[in-house]
């Protein structure tokens, strides 16, 4: 029997005091079938909401997605610190400077927000 994988994610945009549009907004997640919407904490003082949410993977990259989280790109990209973290290094004649070759771990951004850096190896 197969085993289904389940993430948790904990988004959090800037708006927290119009609770009109914190709705809308959640709506999108909400609308998304797949995804158990475990809590929505508007924060009215820093004016922030933070969503927090369990799923299998596709409907939550589907949520982030309408919430406007988009991916990092990385694989083939030239290596840029602001997005991401280069943790090894490889010497190859055949690739480019500051290319990157592998991806461990993805990155997300939102706007010219950075969510997570996205972990890379980085030839030359």
């Amino acid at each position: 029997m197969e085993r289904k994988q389940y993430v948790l994610a904990v988004p959090n945009f800037s708006e927290g005091r119009d609770l009109d549009k914190v709705e809308k907004i959640v709506d999108e997640v909400r609308n998304v079938p797949g995804i158990k919407l475990v809590s929505v904490e508007p924060e009215a003082d820093f004016n922030r909401t933070v969503v927090t949410m369990i799923g299998e993977p596709a409907p939550i990259k589907e949520a982030l997605v309408k919430l406007g989280v988009e991916e990092i790109k990385a694989e083939g990209e030239t290596f840029d610190p602001n997005l991401h973290n280069a943790v090894m290094h490889v010497e190859d004649d055949g690739l480019g400077e500051g290319q990157i070759v592998e991806v461990f771990q993805k990155g997300y951004h939102k706007g010219d927000k950075v969510i997570r850096h996205a972990v890379v190896k980085v030839a030359n």
